[in-house]
């Protein structure tokens, strides 16, 4: 931890529904062994507004935000950067004396992780989802040339509006689906909530699929990803796209990007308690 907090003292923050330690492990790892004068805190609030002005009034650095709040944000933010403007979604704001400019990290972890899996563009893929995450996903298999896909939503309104930003098809279940790649941006599986413990597909879509991304972090392994490893399929974790997305995160923050192997090191760190 940071021994020398002081009056200068940079603080960044993260704000979600449900805090975890992944961002506090990660981003203060990477400021001790850099030697900052930075702080990272975790933080939940139901009052949005109140939380992002404290944040320009305090001149907190950054915010992390994650679900829900991804696309509520943007009406408190004075800018948005290409990243976030494209998909409608923020997860990471700048401030720089008082001016909040909103970015979308997200966008590029996934982007890099279906590259770097080397997953064919002609698969067919279903993702779960129609919120900020799922806007990510489904734009970043977009324009990195995914065609023959379906966007699965219960909330048809938001699920269609998905679906013909990018391209896809959309229906509220899976049923009649079967898929290359399967891609979970809902909160099923996740810890903390109702949703613990849940598979966010059924045993047998992953028998017939190829590749599961779950982008739940929490736990780093969820039901569906243990069954999917048990059957040695293809896996792409939300942890991973967490910590790409929290360098990216972190370099906007401080003008500074780690090398590969310290990134790797804060990685494991953030990762080693769960």
């Amino acid at each position: 931890m940071n021994t020398k907090i002081n009056k200068d003292t940079t603080i960044c923050m993260s704000l979600a529904a449900r805090p975890t330690n992944f961002g506090t492990r990660f981003h203060n790892y990477l400021y001790n062994a850099l030697e900052l004068n930075y702080l990272y805190k975790a933080f939940t609030s139901k009052d949005l507004t109140g939380v992002i002005t404290g944040m320009r009034a305090l001149n907190f650095r950054g915010c992390a935000i994650s679900m829900p709040f991804k696309e509520e944000v943007i009406a408190l933010v004075d800018e948005l950067d290409p990243s976030a403007a494209a998909i409608n979604s923020v997860n990471t704001i700048v401030n720089t004396d008082g001016h909040l400019k909103a970015y979308n990290t997200d966008y590029i972890a996934i982007s890099t992780l279906l590259t770097k899996y080397a997953i064919p563009t002609d698969s067919s893929f279903a993702l779960k989802g129609s919120g900020g995450m799922a806007k990510a996903v489904a734009c970043a298999l977009r324009d990195l040339g995914f065609t023959n896909g379906v966007i699965v939503a219960t909330n048809e309104q938001s699920g269609k509006a998905l679906a013909d930003l990018c391209g896809f098809k959309w229906q509220a279940d899976m049923s009649d689906v079967e898929a290359d790649l399967l891609i979970n941006a809902t909160p099923l599986g996740m810890s903390g909530g109702p949703e613990e413990g849940r598979f966010c597909f059924s045993e047998q879509e992953i028998e017939h699929m190829q590749v599961l991304f779950d982008v739940v972090a929490i736990p780093s392994v969820t039901p569906a990803v243990e069954y999917a490893k048990s059957i040695d399929k293809t896996v792409i974790t939300g942890s991973e796209v967490f910590a790409i997305q929290a360098v990216e995160q972190f370099q906007l923050y401080t003008g500074i990007r780690p090398s590969q192997l310290l990134f790797e090191q804060a990685a494991a760190y953030s990762r080693s308690e769960y």
